[in-house]
């Protein structure tokens, strides 16, 4: 696809049907951003960012080629940077604070374990953190998911199987250091 120029500026030749597109796809991409950041702020925060970014540059050409694969993509990567840079806003006595917290009642054990998980899932590779969002927050099935990111199914079980223990793994050695 091509752009448009006008008024000196480079103008997507999807911008007429920008309301179009995020209408079908907003929600999708927030689902996204808060399965892997577990924030709602924070998610808000990540689904604005990407719209405001395709409307400020040229038109990306994955993008083009599929839209929604290319927003999936996006609200993962940028929900995986501000699970990362959260965990190093974070003041080590306000984690001892939390802790503490946690262990008070129920409901704030399963706060922390969450944390411990979307903490975890930052330390993963980009499109294995894809593939268990896209899994486990959207019950895609591996064939769906393998057809949305261009590889095989079996390409999408064996990363699911490997990410599972991954994350077993890096929850535990968490819950060893606090």
């Amino acid at each position: 696809m091509s752009t448009v120029t006008a008024a000196g500026e480079n103008v997507p030749p999807w911008a007429p049907n920008f309301d179009r597109l995020f209408r079908e796809h907003y929600r999708f991409v927030y689902r996204t951003a808060y399965g892997v950041t577990g924030c709602a702020e924070d998610a808000d925060d990540v689904l604005q960012t990407i719209f405001l970014r395709l409307v400020a540059r040229k038109t990306p050409p994955d993008f083009e080629k599929n839209p929604k694969a290319y927003l999936y993509r996006a609200g993962v990567n940028l929900a995986l940077n501000t699970v990362r840079q959260r965990r190093h806003n974070v003041s080590a006595d306000h984690l001892e604070g939390v802790v503490q917290e946690t262990q008070a009642a129920e409901s704030e054990i399963l706060e922390d374990l969450h944390g411990r998980l979307y903490r975890a899932m930052a330390n993963l590779p980009p499109k294995t953190a894809e593939m268990l969002v896209l899994r486990y927050v959207h019950n895609f099935t591996d064939a769906e998911i393998a057809k949305l990111l261009g590889t095989s199914r079996v390409v999408v079980a064996v990363r699911l199987s490997r990410a599972r223990a991954r994350l077993k793994k890096l929850i535990l050695a968490e819950e060893d250091h606090s």
